[in-house]
């Protein structure tokens, strides 16, 4: 690529932001105009970085109704301060009802996790994605086509996520606390646009070990 075509490019961004202004513009709903005094999203979305699965588009939500996080493949690390704070802020400041961790399914994080190949410094984030592969590995080496496998470790990564989040101390503390607070498992399937539910909901500690249950 060219001078040229990254001028075209970067045109082509200024021009689509000039008619978006063109359109908060001449909405007449007062919607901006109430962006402009705060937020209050009841749904965080912790999804992947794919341009392919855009969170508002996805849930049929308007700008201003979801909270978003985006990382490779969705990972919920407890090390990862990005999503700590976004989780935080989002738990605690904007009082979230739902917090939903979203795969989708042909992932190149899970895939890329499901080979010997090295990719560079993102292989230490992939590592993560290998752990929930040691985790199923009978299951997903039963599995002899490369597709199917690939989507069998997105849908169990996205519920692995899910486990993870739900055993911060931020999650934690807001059910100790009383907070209504529902974190949820699914998987979006880029062909059709469906997004689908993994049948992972946790809304208190309960269920997730006695060494995870905060007191």
């Amino acid at each position: 690529m060219g001078q040229k075509e990254l001028e075209i490019g970067y045109n082509k961004i200024l021009d689509g932001n000039k008619e978006w202004v063109e359109f908060v513009k001449n909405d007449s709903t007062g919607r901006f105009e109430q962006f402009a005094k705060g937020q209050s999203p009841e749904i965080l979305w912790i999804g992947c970085a794919d341009s392919r699965v855009p969170a508002n588009e996805v849930t049929g939500r308007k700008p201003g109704e979801v909270f978003v996080h985006r990382n490779i493949a969705n990972m919920c690390v407890h090390s990862d301060m990005s999503m700590l704070s976004v989780l935080d802020y989002a738990v605690n400041v904007l009082k979230v009802k739902h917090i939903i961790v979203a795969g989708h399914y042909g992932c190149g994080g899970v895939a890329a996790s499901l080979s010997q190949k090295q990719f560079g410094i993102i292989d230490n984030w992939l590592c993560h994605i290998k752990d929930v592969y040691r985790l199923h590995a009978a299951e997903i080496d039963a599995i002899s086509d490369s597709e199917e496998k690939t989507n069998r470790l997105v849908e169990l990564n996205a519920k692995e996520q899910v486990f993870n989040l739900c055993t911060t101390s931020i999650v934690q503390n807001a059910w100790k606390n009383g907070q209504d607070l529902a974190v949820h498992g699914m998987v979006i399937n880029i062909v059709t646009g469906e997004l689908i539910d993994l049948d992972t909901t946790f809304t208190s500690n309960e269920s997730l070990g006695k060494v995870f249950a905060f007191k």
